[in-house]
């Protein structure tokens, strides 16, 4: 990367004041890997048209409302944008004009957060030595050692020129393992009209990185304390205080957010867990005894799920797994159960797009979240998973499809043309190899097809 910005600066000359700003700086000096590199310049973007062209490099205009352009080196494309302050914000999003020609520290100044408002000079880069060059007028380093998350300038500012800003706080804060200062933390209450401007699919996407962060409770607290959960998520809102049964020894929420932590940072998984029990609250009852319970709670947790889902207009392949994730989340074969009811349960994972490795990971996360200790759960879980991943290799027949008589050949048996009786046909068949997988040969389907037909003659 290194090499391609060199070649940039050289493109553009020694006197364009290239600098690389936001995140990308705040990850090089936490010594992470940067998704975006993002430069800034004093020159107007038709300059800086004009200097890339001249050195073989293609630009696209892509944001010139915004002083943006893109210069490709190589495969690579850099945002370029001319130094600016922001004029007045109507949409809670984006300024409705851009000043050009103001300085770097004016330009900083209109940023989020100090730990992304410092800047670093392109040929420091070069130099080796790119610290000491390191452009920091809000104290966004001493930030970044502290662990803190502090809007630059007034906060109440600060969110209210783009209401996503009081989501990005969550997140960073989930990213990063940071803390919200008190008065940036403050400030989103009174901002949550701005806030709720932004495109649902912009909170999908900020939403999804939170769950997905170092520590997502924190971003999720954080959602809950300042009212943008109430605002994003209300769904979710009766299980913060929900007390749980024997079986647990967290409540609702806290539970929550600790199988949200102990799932990997995978969206689909991120995301079920953090919905899998959001049913609970409205199917909870207590027995003569006093003892609390959840019956029915899944579907209402599917059906909360999909109304959210859909809400914020996630992916159909996001939703179709967090859903199947969600569904079977409350399944739990025993030892009492036998060999016939273990198949067909593969076979609901299988009819859902879900895999035995991918429940299991979840159900793990579920199952040690309730907080009653890791090393009975990860015992029982481990003779689970082995008898369940055993079955599956066998390779049983979970679908007509792997039957071995196909519907021409009972067809051709029966002497009648395709119709519904040749669905219940197979699902029969089915059904008789999933208790007996050493069926699923042609003369014993033969046999079952010959005496189901005589049956019904």
């Amino acid at each position: 990367m290194e090499n391609l910005l060199r070649t940039l600066h050289q493109a553009l000359g020694p006197d364009s004041g290239l600098v690389l700003v936001g995140g990308a700086v705040r990850d090089l000096l936490l010594d992470r890997p940067s998704p975006d590199w993002d430069l800034a310049t004093a020159l107007l973007p038709g300059e800086v048209t004009s200097r890339a062209r001249a050195a073989g490099l293609r630009v696209i205009p892509t944001g010139l409302q915004h002083g943006t352009v893109t210069v490709m080196v190589g495969a690579r494309g850099f945002e370029v944008t001319t130094f600016r302050g922001d004029e007045v914000y109507l949409d809670g999003r984006r300024p409705e004009s851009v000043k050009l020609g103001v300085g770097l520290e004016e330009d900083l100044a209109r940023r989020d957060f100090t730990i992304n408002a410092m800047a670093l000079p392109a040929g420091a880069l070069e130099g080796g030595d790119w610290e000491a060059s390191l452009v920091d007028p809000f104290g966004g380093r001493e930030d970044l050692a502290s662990g803190t998350l502090r809007a630059v300038g007034d906060p109440l500012d600060r969110f209210g020129e783009d209401g996503l800003r009081c989501l990005r706080a969550c997140r960073f804060a989930s990213q990063l393992d940071f803390e919200i200062e008190p008065a940036t933390l403050e400030a989103i209450p009174e901002r949550l009209e701005v806030a709720g401007k932004v495109s649902v699919e912009r909170v999908m996407a900020e939403l999804t990185k939170l769950l997905c962060g170092l520590q997502p409770g924190k971003g999720l607290s954080a959602l809950a304390s300042t009212g943008l959960l109430r605002l994003w998520l209300p769904e979710l809102l009766p299980m913060i205080g929900c007390p749980q049964n024997r079986y647990h020894a967290y409540p609702v929420w806290e539970h929550t957010l600790e199988v949200v932590r102990r799932t990997p940072p995978d969206p689909g998984l991120r995301w079920a867990a953090l919905l899998h029990d959001c049913g609970k609250p409205s199917r909870k009852t207590e027995d003569a005894q006093g003892h609390i319970h959840f019956y029915g709670h899944e579907p209402v947790s599917v059906g909360i799920a999909t109304d959210i889902l859909a809400r914020l207009r996630a992916s159909g392949a996001l939703a179709r797994d967090v859903v199947a994730l969600v569904a079977h989340h409350g399944t739990h074969p025993g030892p009492d159960w036998g060999d016939p009811a273990c198949r067909r349960f593969l076979k609901r994972l299988q009819d859902d797009g879900l895999s035995l490795e991918r429940w299991g990971v979840f159900r793990l996360a579920d199952q040690s979240g309730k907080g009653l200790g890791d090393e009975t759960c990860f015992g029982e879980h481990r003779a689970l998973m082995s008898r369940l991943e055993a079955l599956a290799q066998a390779a049983p027949p979970l679908h007509v499809r792997a039957l071995a008589v196909d519907g021409r050949a009972l067809m051709a048996l029966s002497g009648r043309k395709g119709g519904p009786w040749l669905g219940e046909l197979q699902s029969h068949l089915l059904e008789r190899v999933m208790d007996d997988p050493g069926l699923n040969e042609p003369d014993a389907l033969a046999a079952l097809a010959r005496a189901w037909l005589g049956e019904r003659a």
